[in-house]
């Protein structure tokens, strides 16, 4: 109200008893929220600026209940159209009563209380007002009937004055104390709020006994009780109770000024569908532990969000900004690095078997999600697969430094600490980073590597610049839209088998923290993460049990009318037909960069590699993990050339060494060996299994 005051006491300045237009107080009256609005200019998600008090914007007269005003004029003005602003007749009425009465009675009418609304020099002190400002209320009041409809008077009283605690105006009073528009109300509601002018912060029983005083002079047919329970339950319910908001986060970041109303990128449908399709798999995880998630949704040509859900429940963290741990969804980056430098093709064949790589920080041994080892596999299985081990092979191949460089290029920004921070763990995403940057690093490969900005505020397409080689940008779409080659981790009935063209990867970082599911049509890209805000983590939750199902539902809910085309392949790539020595891979046509191409993929093996343990190392401490009951706890023994050898731990034999080895553990020392047919030792190392006991620690 003092916005009002001030804007147009400047507006009037010089201008001794002139009364504002109608026009103008419409002007001046500001929401306490600002409004944020859809790219269409629907009204998308409030944001409360000013907390001083609570108006929500201006209703038109024809948008209120008919029974409001009718109440009103009953409670406070009934000779309102026949009077010129001054009842005298009330007035000479109210002044002979108070020679009689301890407590004064006023007379003031509709439009006077709207002068007083309109003037701060007219509002009485803590005496109440003086006899000069009564004449100066008294003659603004007449200067404002002679100047306004009594329509216009009505509409602007109703949506000035203060009905309880902070609501102020018809929109914050029905919103906050009967949860509807002004349209909706009934009679009974009518009288509550009319009860109100006169003691805005009355109890209780003083709004019952005035309403129900009212409803009978209306004729109400609703009875005293009733009227008294309804009051009961508005003046109880917490003041503009919010529903869940669609888009808080947008709201924070672009709302500023109270009465403002901003258009955003957003589509509402849109940004509500992919909110309820997020809440609704986190209820079906409840049970895995995963409480949080967040989904973005950017146009590639434009670079705008279309749908920004920060949190599936309108709190306060931001999903699409938080980083988080990427898992594998780096590695389309480092292969993309990988066949741009021609070190690699997709028909490559890359070695799945373990391998241990000396750090620093100790031995490195990294292994795959299923804990198994494939052989050899082609790079268009290891990526689409996501397999663990070649990813590493390839970034020793490539180099940390130029890998890290590489994923600073597509805009990942949060990777601020030297390549040698992350180590080799780099290929499986050990960095954090955030879902919008991922999700537009992705952007970048759907546009066929160039990189551009996204946005939340229309505008000029911003220009884009080329940070990945295009032939192999679209050689790497091409494999994560490879249904097949997914299939020995995936299967081929997953959430990432569309209907249509959508190159996609899942990731899941360590200890099942983070759960990821980016992916891109020709369109649109969609990034989805699950997990918790906390850093819990999630029970038996992959990235395709846990993210995709949310990417896949927002991709369908997207091209529900359109369908999605596979890119064009650029100049200089080509498609030959290979095939593999020995047939490791069922022939095929692959794409290749222009003079990589070969029709042979040949398998040179190296058959001298020296048989040892990888896991676990030499004097290696294992902990038990307490949140993980402990008949199901495992520890995999590996070796390197365990071909024709078994294990042996604490000379009991256990098993083949070829693949790796599944035991449950028992707390206390241990000697691991491998020995070859005739119980020789080959190789031996000795680990600790730590319980939860004391005498285990």
């Amino acid at each position: 109200m003092k916005l009002i005051v001030c804007t147009l006491a400047l507006a009037l300045a010089g201008a001794v008893h002139a009364a504002p237009t109608f026009d103008e107080v419409r002007k001046a009256y500001r929401s306490s929220d600002a409004e944020l609005l859809d790219r269409h200019g629907e009204a998308i998600q409030s944001l409360r600026i000013d907390m001083t008090v609570r108006r929500l914007p201006w209703v038109a007269l024809n948008d209120i209940s008919p029974a409001l005003p009718a109440a009103v004029l009953q409670a406070e003005d009934q000779r309102f159209y026949q009077h010129d602003g001054v009842d005298w007749n009330a007035a000479a009425k109210a002044a002979w009563d108070n020679l009689f009465r301890t407590r004064p009675r006023g007379a003031s009418t509709i439009t006077m209380q709207l002068a007083a609304l309109l003037d701060p020099t007219l509002q009485p002190a803590a005496k109440g007002r003086s006899w000069g400002q009564k004449w100066d209320q008294v003659k603004a009041a007449r200067e404002l009937d002679t100047q306004w409809t009594k329509q216009q008077i009505m509409e602007a009283y109703l949506n000035m004055v203060s009905y309880r605690g902070e609501l102020q105006g018809v929109g914050a009073a029905a919103r906050g104390m009967f949860g509807k528009a002004p349209s909706g109300l009934d009679l009974s509601e009518a009288v509550i709020l009319a009860s109100l002018l006169r003691g805005p912060a009355a109890g209780q029983k003083v709004v019952s006994q005035r309403a129900c005083s009212l409803a009978l002079e209306l004729r109400l047919p609703s009875t005293c009780s009733e009227i008294q329970l309804r009051i009961v339950v508005a003046m109880s319910r917490p003041q503009l109770a919010a529903h869940l908001p669609p888009a808080p986060q947008v709201a924070q970041q672009l709302l500023t000024r109270s009465g403002q109303a901003v258009r955003s990128t957003l589509d509402a449908g849109l940004q509500r569908y992919a909110q309820n399709v997020l809440r609704q798999q986190l209820a079906a995880l409840q049970g895995r532990n995963v409480n949080d998630g967040a989904v973005v949704v950017l146009d590639n040509a434009s670079g705008e969000i279309l749908a920004y859900v920060g949190n599936a429940g309108g709190g306060e963290v931001d999903g699409v900004a938080a980083l988080r741990q990427a898992g594998s969804t780096l590695k389309p980056f480092l292969y993309e690095l990988a066949l741009e430098r021609k070190q690699l093709t997709a028909a490559s064949l890359m070695d799945d078997t373990a391998i241990d790589i000396s750090t620093p920080g100790g031995m490195y041994i990294p292994q795959n999600y299923d804990k198994n080892f494939k052989g050899y596999v082609s790079v268009r299985t290891s990526l689409a697969s996501s397999l663990n081990v070649p990813a590493v092979r390839t970034l020793v191949m490539t180099g940390m430094e130029r890998f890290h460089e590489r994923l600073r290029e597509v805009g990942l920004s949060s990777l601020t600490r030297p390549a040698e921070y992350y180590g080799y763990s780099l290929a499986l995403g050990s960095a954090e980073v955030s879902l919008l940057e991922l999700s537009n690093a992705y952007r970048t490969l759907a546009n066929g590597g160039m990189y551009g900005v996204v946005t939340l505020a229309p505008q000029a397409t911003a220009a884009s610049r080329r940070v990945l080689d295009a032939r192999a940008s679209f050689i790497v779409s091409d494999i994560l839209a490879d249904r097949a080659a997914r299939s020995i981790t995936f299967g081929l009935k997953n959430e990432l088998a569309t209907t249509f063209w959508a190159a996609v990867k899942t990731g899941t970082s360590k200890d099942m923290r983070d759960n990821w599911c980016v992916g891109y049509t020709d369109k649109y890209t969609v990034g989805v993460w699950v997990g918790n805000f906390d850093g819990q983590s999630m029970w038996d939750v992959s990235g395709v049990s846990g993210a995709a199902p949310v990417w896949r539902d927002v991709m369908d809910y997207l091209h529900r009318g359109q369908g999605s085309r596979a890119p064009k392949p650029p100049a200089g790539v080509v498609r030959q037909q290979i095939a593999y020595q020995p047939a490791l891979e069922a022939a095929r046509n692959e794409w290749f960069i222009a003079g990589t191409e070969s029709p042979v993929i040949a398998l040179v093996q190296d058959l001298h590699r020296a048989p040892k343990i990888l896991y676990p190392g030499e004097a290696a401490i294992i902990a038990l993990d307490p949140d993980i009951p402990d008949a199901i706890q495992r520890v995999f023994f590996q070796a390197q050339g365990g071909q024709d050898l078994s294990w042996q731990l604490d000379g009991e034999p256990l098993g083949q060494a070829a693949s790796s080895y599944s035991w449950r553990p028992t707390p206390g020392q241990h000697q691991l060996a491998l020995v070859d047919a005739n119980a020789k030792l080959i190789a031996t190392t000795r680990f600790q299994v730590r319980g939860l006991n004391k005498s285990a620690e």
